[in-house]
């Protein structure tokens, strides 16, 4: 068997995210065979078994991953063309009332908060900010299976075969989309469920069969949906509340 890094192979267990085994292997957290290793760059073989100390499983629990209502007007990640990122509404003014998570807002938890997915700066609805390496992993990781569903405002005809296009037989970028799940919602309404994310897609895919979106939203990833969160307010995601 091909040895392969320990802090990849952390990884493809779903053990946390490869930055963060990095961490837990310098602080010597990890165990390869109930030896502690902690040299960055070490190799293990895929039979070998990887546990974590107490200390990263504490260090994991107390990672928050926040959910956002996006207003448009806001960009998920980085900040560009004189356009703030999503995350500086995590502030305490903008936590929802009913957010029934249990959990404080700490200055703490804005450490290394990121975005879990994109969401255009003209799209609204439910952004995924975390700290949490296995959430992002498991939300936009290459093998990631989790289903976004949005609302989508189009304007245009749509044929019956260019229905049948958006659930499965267009192309972006060269590659084959998965096969989507699209239906009308109302007369002007589509409701799409995607379990791929790549940049503009729906409007994309739009474009393709001779529809413009005039509005998208997401209301949901995976089980977990943006429900009666108010347009620019946020909150924790709850103990137990799963993706």
């Amino acid at each position: 068997m091909e040895p392969l890094r320990l802090s990849k192979r952390m990884a493809e267990l779903g053990l946390c995210s490869r930055r963060e085994a990095d961490e837990y292997i310098a602080k010597g957290w990890v165990k390869v065979d109930g030896v502690v290793v902690n040299v960055l760059g070490s190799k293990v073989t895929p039979d070998q078994t990887i546990t974590l100390e107490p200390s990263a499983k504490a260090a994991q629990a107390d990672r928050v991953t926040v959910l956002i209502n996006k207003p448009v007007g806001y960009v998920s990640g980085q900040a560009e063309d004189g356009y703030q990122p999503a995350v500086v509404l995590f502030k305490p003014e903008y936590h929802w009332e009913e957010d029934d998570s249990g959990i404080r807002f700490a200055p703490a938890h804005l450490r290394g908060l990121a975005p879990a997915g994109r969401l255009d700066i003209d799209s609204v609805g439910l952004l995924v900010l975390t700290q949490d390496g296995r959430v992002a992993k498991h939300l936009i990781g290459e093998d990631s299976q989790v289903e976004k569903e949005y609302l989508v405002r189009v304007s245009g005809k749509l044929s019956e075969d260019g229905l049948r296009k958006l659930n499965h037989g267009l192309s972006l970028d060269g590659a084959a989309l998965k096969p989507a799940r699209v239906w009308w919602q109302n007369e002007d309404q589509l409701r799409f469920i995607l379990k791929e994310g790549k940049k503009r897609q729906i409007r994309r895919m739009c474009e393709l069969v001779g529809l413009e979106v005039v509005g998208l939203k997401r209301i949901r990833v995976g089980q977990v949906m943006l429900g009666n969160l108010p347009t620019g307010k946020w909150r924790y995601l709850k103990p137990g509340e799963k993706f």
